[in-house]
């Protein structure tokens, strides 16, 4: 039951629990259940709504910034990494390996004000050895979902 909970949820964040009881053959009393318990044991982290702000005319800024790390004894990449995670302009951190050490999502207003946050806030933080930026000029996909239709190339069509 867990699994097709957590699936159906995963695409559908708005479904209700009439239909996963459906989905899932059980009452939708049960699901609140599994639910309550999937969210306090931190499985469920959160619900999502994904909203393309250019349609509504919101002036943002998002960006990728790799970033090397000195790794603090004893508990290695973790402790920055919570540190980071207090900044309001940090949507997401992730460990990587290739280049860098972490990859953090970084969003704002403008491309200016993300700039300042590196130069002025990120970059300062003791253990951050480097920092390399790239700003998000325009989203196709996120999180499964097409945020732009991609237009084909009718450059190459054969009539």
């Amino acid at each position: 039951m867990r699994n097709k909970i957590l699936n159906a949820i995963e695409n559908h964040a708005r479904i209700n629990t009439e239909d996963l009881a459906a989905i899932t053959c059980s009452t939708p009393e049960v699901v609140e259940k599994e639910l309550k318990k999937l969210e306090d044991e931190n499985v469920i982290c959160g619900y999502h709504t994904l909203i393309n702000w250019e349609k509504v005319g919101e002036e943002s800024a998002d960006a990728f910034i790799e970033v090397k790390v000195a790794p603090q004894k004893g508990v290695g990449f973790d402790q920055l990494a919570e540190n980071l995670s207090s900044y309001p302009q940090v949507s997401d951190i992730f460990l990587v390996s290739g280049n860098c050490d972490l990859m953090l999502v970084i969003k704002g207003k403008t491309m200016r004000e993300i700039a300042m946050f590196v130069s002025e806030e990120l970059s300062t933080i003791d253990g951050v050895l480097s920092t390399t930026t790239q700003f998000i000029l325009k989203t196709y996909k996120k999180d499964g979902f097409e945020v732009e239709n991609i237009s084909k190339d009718e450059r190459f069509a054969l009539s």
